[in-house]
């Protein structure tokens, strides 16, 4: 029986409702159930706060809540608080007081051997490698974003100085942790070059509960969009942001606007009244937004709809990589995917079979995309079921947490 004891040090952990937190969530139940002792370090809820999931996993506040605990299936979890102000001055502060008491707080925990973090922030990466190096423990440094890539390409950083440093800051951490987990080749191959020793990369690619999500038949469903079950739908849950394109979206629903389709928008973020604020201005009708829903009705949310669709803007396509896709491949549904050709999500989806890749981020290719699935049932269920095959096969959270125990014991 392995003896050994990890501290995962990440910016979300449950109760907060997200998707690093979920994925973060099975990491750590996985590592226990390998007979690892396992400890979070990690926030308060911040990024999207489920009540029924907050109620299930009270904090309770410790040193007159400098920080707080709580036990999530029997792992202890420590949380420093972490709040989403709306002055940017104060929110810099609260981030910076995160980074040093969980520093402090690392340095208390006994005896660590391993200490794995997820990015974004690349500056956890830092305070974890300071951690790792006094504690004596092995650091393994997990990219789910490439960064400062993705802030650079959105536009938001400009300055030359900042820019730098976090290009330095990117380096050190790669090249002082013992092992770095990128989720997809391509990932690999735009980050390879920042490495001294190329060894320490490898590529562990990212998974889905298939406990959670699996298919399930409309009959046995709530309605959980609408009455109408005559109009075929087209879903669209997840972060409303600037890494989606949204302009194909409303481009196909003026299009379409008479048709039998719904396009279907469940989520949150910072797009989100934009996308609202256009629905209403154009009059598109056949453009339904919905607030965030609970994880748990997610798969029934994920089957009762026909098809998905996921469009990426061109200036993040190659940073990022929505986690969603493995659980509607998971739920056997179709999908229509706009991205460039050369990216991680379409390097992934290629020759699978299970969605339609549109590489041009052309309008017209999606509407004419759009009308010739959604006449085609027997296309629908060929694209799901070869989806829900893959998942089976390579994806599922027992096959992809094996391998993050093999590189553990391997270093």
């Amino acid at each position: 029986m392995i003896n050994r004891k990890i501290l995962i040090h990440s910016i979300v952990f449950s109760p907060d409702g997200v998707s690093t937190a979920y994925l973060y969530n099975d990491i750590a139940l996985g590592f226990k159930k390998n007979g690892y002792e396992v400890v979070v370090l990690t926030t308060t809820p911040h990024y999207n706060i489920v009540i029924e999931d907050s109620a299930k996993q009270p904090l309770r506040p410790k040193l007159m809540g400098l920080f707080y605990e709580s036990s999530f299936n029997e792992i202890r979890v420590i949380h420093v608080p972490l709040k989403k102000y709306k002055s940017t001055t104060l929110r810099i502060l609260s981030f910076i007081y995160w980074h040093l008491f969980s520093f402090f707080i690392g340095l208390s925990i006994n005896k660590i051997d391993f200490i794995l973090s997820p990015s974004p922030p690349l500056s956890i990466g830092f305070v974890s490698i300071l951690i790792a190096k006094i504690k004596k423990a092995k650091i393994v440094y997990n990219v789910q974003e490439i960064y400062p890539d993705l802030l650079i390409n959105q536009g938001g950083l400009k300055s030359k100085l900042i820019i730098n440093i976090l290009k330095w800051l990117e380096k050190f951490v790669y090249n002082n942790s013992n092992a770095v987990i990128t989720i997809d080749q391509l990932f690999y191959n735009q980050i390879k070059n920042r490495f001294k020793n190329i060894q320490k990369l490898n590529i562990i690619p990212n998974f889905v509960d298939t406990e959670l999500y699996k298919p399930e038949t409309k009959e046995t469903l709530p309605l959980v969009f609408t009455n109408d079950l005559s109009k075929l739908k087209l879903l669209y849950a997840g972060n409303i942001g600037f890494f989606q394109d949204w302009e194909p979206i409303f481009y196909a629903a003026k299009k379409l606007l008479n048709a039998n389709i719904e396009f279907w928008i469940i989520g949150e973020g910072v797009r989100k009244e934009y996308l609202m604020n256009r629905v209403k201005e154009e009059k598109l009708s056949n453009i339904k937004i919905l607030p965030y829903q609970n994880r748990n009705l997610m798969p029934a949310i994920n089957s009762f709809a026909d098809i998905h669709f996921i469009s990426i803007s061109k200036e993040m396509e190659q940073e990022g990589f929505p986690s969603k896709v493995y659980t509607i491949m998971a739920c056997a549904k179709p999908m229509i995917i706009l991205t460039g050709e050369n990216t991680p999500l379409f390097n992934f989806l290629s020759g699978k079979n299970c969605s339609v890749l549109i590489s041009d981020n052309s309008n017209d290719s999606f509407v004419e995309s759009i009308i010739s699935l959604a006449s085609d049932k027997n296309k629908q269920f060929e694209l799901g079921q070869n989806g829900y095959n893959e998942i089976q096969n390579f994806y599922t959270k027992e096959k992809v947490i094996e391998k993050y125990v093999d590189l553990f014991e391997k270093i």
